[in-house]
């Protein structure tokens, strides 16, 4: 070989060696950025609870619609409602689109009443989405109370309101349509679990209560048939959506009387509309953010999720998108008065004055 085909030669190795460089170098760019991570996702409530049901069934229909199918774990962080998850993502969590929060309904809540703790943002958390959204609280009295219409419960004093513990939702919105609707000096009644207050209230111990309109169907469709029930309200999360077999029954916004008490409404349905959201660290990066909100929006559209979702939590999803929740945030009444009604109705005293 002479040195004219060794130039060649050498010249072509080179440039082959260059071209397998260049397309080694395209292939790694164009892999997808989750291909080959771990995605976290920490939750704010302890192992084996709703929320972390709802999680287990998010898991793997997540990683199916996230290009490059990362791995995915989830860690518990419990305390403060939330509140400590909420404050490590905000303040802690490095922003490279690797950690997720699962927080509860609270997150919005405790931010927005002011809860001791708080140190995040709504406004500068990012938001993918909440498997659920949807709720239909209904106000009922045991038929024996003779409580039979809306005059009967306004005329008739010291009606017995049970409810599971002061603070918790089913008590805040027994007094809350208390309030309303106008009760005479109600008792409010706590102590009970969900299913003790139906036995209370066929044994006579409490006049009546607020149930979750689906569970109220399913669990006491005994009571409903023998007519051992009367349904006075309903109140629906979101405003509009109704409940099939409720069409008839008033919705609570009919007996607000002021702007301060419609706005209180609704800073109540946007606090349950929100769900258990899904939220990012304020400055993650916005493919990162896209690819997520996608992945979760293609998740949400899915029937094996929709299928696992009911299987682990018992009822079906109803999906709150990222951006959605996001003009949610940002439309929801925040004024001060507002915020101290909904106090004054989530407390132990007598109920105030209209």
């Amino acid at each position: 070989m002479n040195i004219y085909q060794l130039r060649i030669r050498l010249a072509d190795e080179a440039a082959l060696c260059a071209l397998t460089l260049l397309l080694s170098t395209a292939a790694f760019a164009q892999a997808p950025f989750y291909q080959g991570k771990t995605l976290t996702i920490i939750q704010g409530t302890e192992a084996g609870g709703s929320s972390d049901m709802m999680t287990k069934a998010m898991l793997t229909h997540l990683k199916k619609h996230i290009p490059g199918e990362p791995t995915i774990v989830s860690e518990y962080m419990p305390g403060g409602g939330g509140i400590k998850a909420a404050n490590h993502l905000f303040k802690n969590v490095r922003p490279d689109g690797l950690t997720i929060g699962r927080v509860g309904g609270g997150l919005v809540a405790n931010a927005v009443l002011g809860e001791k703790g708080v140190l995040y943002d709504l406004n500068k958390l990012i938001y993918l989405g909440s498997p659920h959204s949807t709720y239909h609280w209904v106000f009922i009295t045991r038929r024996e109370a003779g409580l039979k219409n809306l005059d009967a419960l306004r005329s008739a004093p010291g009606i017995r309101v049970g409810a599971q513990a002061v603070g918790h939702s089913n008590y805040f919105v027994g007094r809350l349509f208390s309030y309303l609707i106008g009760f005479k000096e109600p008792k409010f009644v706590v102590g009970y679990s969900g299913t003790e207050l139906d036995l209370a209230l066929v044994r006579g111990e409490i006049d009546g209560r607020i149930n979750n309109a689906d569970t109220l169907l399913s669990r006491n469709a005994d009571l409903l048939a023998k007519g051992a029930l009367d349904i006075h309200a309903i109140m629906e999360v979101p405003k509009g959506l109704k409940q099939a077999g409720f069409e008839r029954v008033p919705e609570i916004e009919e007996f607000a009387k002021s702007d301060r008490e419609r706005k209180l409404l609704a800073m109540i349905r946007t606090f349950r509309q929100i769900g258990t959201p899904s939220i990012l660290p304020p400055g993650t990066p916005r493919e990162q953010v896209k690819i997520l909100r996608e992945a979760t929006a293609k998740m949400f559209s899915d029937p094996d999720f929709h299928r696992d979702y009911k299987k682990l939590v018992g009822e079906e999803p109803t999906p709150l998108l990222g951006e959605e929740m996001e003009r949610a945030v940002k439309e929801l009444p925040r004024d001060s008065e507002i915020v101290e009604l909904f106090k004054k109705l989530n407390a132990a005293d007598p109920l105030p004055a209209r």
